[in-house]
């Protein structure tokens, strides 16, 4: 375990110095894109040089965000859960959405992602799902979605055509370690199987693969059905058992514990950090930084970067407690 922490830590240093290395090799490339252009008087290097500015102070930008990550675990890769909540189908729909938007964001990021457990709604959406994700900093930068998701538009399921209000709930725990003890007594743990009800083919559906554990003494419950062996879903939701234990633990000792799982509770109007209107306007405004975005589109298909550094900068770095 030791070995595989030293690793670690020598990726993400080398990440760093890759980093630099690559703003230096544009600063460079922008400096000379300029020269020749102002030499030459063309327009065509002008515009070169201009979005090679551009890259380089996006990448700064970046590397300024992620040097005020001094959270524990912001380094840490994350568990994400979605959970549908007031508004019926019209929410378990928005949950889907949500998916959708994280994991698509994920994907912009080159983070690795992994849907562990996913229940589909009864007409459409989802009721919850819940998916890892691993890349540098996952947890600190996914830490800024933690809360209430308000969406509101013309309800595709209502035959009247009326405006709906949809709430979801997002929760982010960072995955820990196999160097921070956890222990878990098998005598606190009631351990079913069942036959998953995703797609995943015949093999899945056929066999009690899907694995469902609940920690008696807190109550905890970790579904998990993705992997087609019995043996691999066990340990995987083991190991989403240790770090909801772990940050249920660290909750205990801190004084802002009830906000922690506050996003768990009330999905519901009041309580949202986040509203996505498609009708009768189009905008997305969070409602912790009073930014706008007007492309609504853009942001459900995964570039919610400006909302999440919006949010990251303002607090300047602390952990979200929403």
């Amino acid at each position: 375990m030791a070995a595989q922490e030293v690793m670690r830590q020598r990726t993400r240093r080398k990440e760093v110095i890759d980093r630099f290395a690559q703003q230096e090799s544009l600063l460079e490339d922008a400096k000379v894109a300029f020269e020749l252009a102002e030499e030459e008087e063309d327009a065509s290097l002008l515009s070169e040089a201009e979005e090679l500015a551009q890259k380089l102070d996006q990448g700064i930008d970046q590397m300024e965000l992620e040097r005020m990550f001094s959270g524990e675990h912001d380094r840490a890769d994350a568990i994400v859960s979605i959970n549908a909540g007031a508004g019926g189908t019209d929410s378990q729909d928005w949950a889907e959405m949500l998916l959708r938007m994280y994991l698509r964001y994920c994907e912009l990021k080159g983070w690795k992602t992994e849907i562990t457990d996913i229940l589909a709604g009864e007409e459409a959406g989802i009721k919850n799902a819940t998916f890892t994700v691993e890349g540098s900093y996952a947890y600190g930068m996914l830490r800024a979605e933690v809360g209430i998701h308000r969406l509101v538009r013309i309800s595709p399921f209502n035959a009247a055509g009326k405006r709906q209000t949809s709430f979801a709930s997002v929760f982010v725990i960072p995955q820990i370690d196999d160097s921070i003890a956890v222990e878990i007594d098998e005598k606190d743990l009631r351990i079913d199987t069942y036959r998953s009800s995703g797609a995943g083919g015949q093999h899945v559906n056929k066999t009690d693969s899907a694995v469902r554990i609940t920690h008696l003494p807190t109550g905890i419950v970790i579904q998990c059905q993705n992997e087609r062996s019995q043996h691999k879903n066990r340990h995987t939701g083991m190991k989403i058992l240790r770090a909801r234990l772990y940050e249920l633990e660290l909750s205990k000792r801190e004084e802002q514990a009830a906000e922690v799982h506050a996003a768990k509770t009330d999905i519901a109007w009041g309580h949202q950090i986040r509203s996505y209107v498609l009708h009768p306007y189009r905008l997305v405004k969070d409602l912790r930084t009073g930014l706008e975005i007007g492309n609504v589109d853009r942001v459900l298909d995964g570039e919610i970067e400006p909302l999440i550094q919006a949010y990251l900068l303002q607090v300047g770095g602390e952990p979200a407690r929403s």
